[in-house]
């Protein structure tokens, strides 16, 4: 199937804008709702890799742009991911991309559209799949050129379909095992996370709150879960079956947010998310709160996070949630 996918991939541009242009991106499927089976529970999520890992035999990651306005809500399969970004775009709004290595869910969505800021966040890992709605018109070449398969709507026709719960456009799902050959394993996870024991220190902390101009992430520690539950925009997170969306590592990584050459169709400037360089963060996880630097000095690197003397923090082993918020 790869094989065939590369074959494709210089026509996809093209085939792309003419799918937009006719206003069909997906099959006549009308399988309602999105529902997804998460096979693996809190206790069972196996930990991604530390950064320096062996990745020769290791599969691709698929990344998938989620939608995160609140007529998109709840999404389907956020909980089976390894690792959740946030991002900001227009308007001060959010959207999510989420990696899936470990675990492929049987539906994901509402898938979106890709930004600029996600191809150079994805370049840590080798080969990577990034499935999304579409993008703006004149950044579809750079798509196309970057290094990564590009899983636009409509390309493997089966993969996708609308769901029936919600109107369009946050109905468009991604079927992920018809569009992978298996699950790649934690060994694909390039990010350079670690995880391990906590360090020591920190700062008890129930809740925390991050905030984008029109948008707000909370996350709330669970003695019982053990984990972070999540809310957006004052709402509990949970997915299309019930499942609260619950992280056991949170980071709050502040980073430079700058105008991108790229607008919406209301005229809406793309702001763009650097995730390369270096910074500050918060590191949540064991309900504790730890200031953390974070490195990224180049695109093909994953990120490092340290604790104010130097040494690497580790993450709690589960799902990580990185909110990347304007410095």
């Amino acid at each position: 199937m790869r094989e065939m996918v590369r074959a494709r991939r210089g026509a996809w541009t093209a085939a792309l804008l003419a799918v937009t242009v006719a206003g069909s991106l997906v099959s006549g499927c009308t399988s309602g709702g999105g529902a997804a089976h998460d096979s693996r529970s809190p206790s069972q999520s196996q930990s991604p890799s530390p950064s320096g890992t062996d990745t020769a035999n290791a599969g691709p990651v698929l990344a998938v742009k989620i939608d995160n306005a609140p007529d998109a809500r709840p999404q389907t399969g956020l909980d089976a991911a390894d690792v959740v970004y946030a991002e900001q775009v227009e308007g001060g709004l959010s959207r999510l991309m989420a990696v899936f290595a470990t675990t492929l869910p049987d539906s994901v969505g509402p898938v979106r559209s890709a930004r600029e800021s996600d191809l150079e966040l994805l370049r840590q890992f080798h080969d990577p799949t990034l499935a999304f709605s579409g993008a703006q018109h004149k950044l579809l070449p750079l798509i196309d050129d970057a290094p990564l398969d590009p899983e636009p709507a409509g390309k493997v026709p089966d993969a996708w379909y609308r769901g029936s719960g919600k109107a369009a456009p946050h109905n468009l799902y991604l079927r992920p095992r018809r569009l992978m050959d298996s699950v790649p394993g934690d060994a694909a996870l390039t990010t350079g996370f670690r995880f391990g024991a906590a360090p020591a220190g920190g700062t008890p902390e129930d809740s925390l709150t991050v905030r984008f101009p029109s948008a707000r992430f909370t996350f709330t520690w669970s003695a019982d879960r053990g984990r972070w539950l999540v809310a957006m925009d004052g709402t509990p997170t949970v997915t299309t079956d019930g499942r609260k969306v619950a992280p056991a590592t949170v980071v709050v990584q502040h980073v430079k947010v700058r105008s991108s050459k790229y607008h919406d169709f209301l005229g809406n400037n793309t702001p763009f998310t650097e995730s390369v360089g270096s910074g500050t963060a918060q590191v949540l996880r064991d309900g504790r709160v730890f200031d953390a630097r974070w490195t990224r000095p180049a695109a093909t690197d994953g990120t490092r996070f340290t604790t104010a003397d130097g040494a690497p923090l580790n993450f709690a082993p589960g799902q990580v949630w990185v909110v990347l918020v304007k410095a």
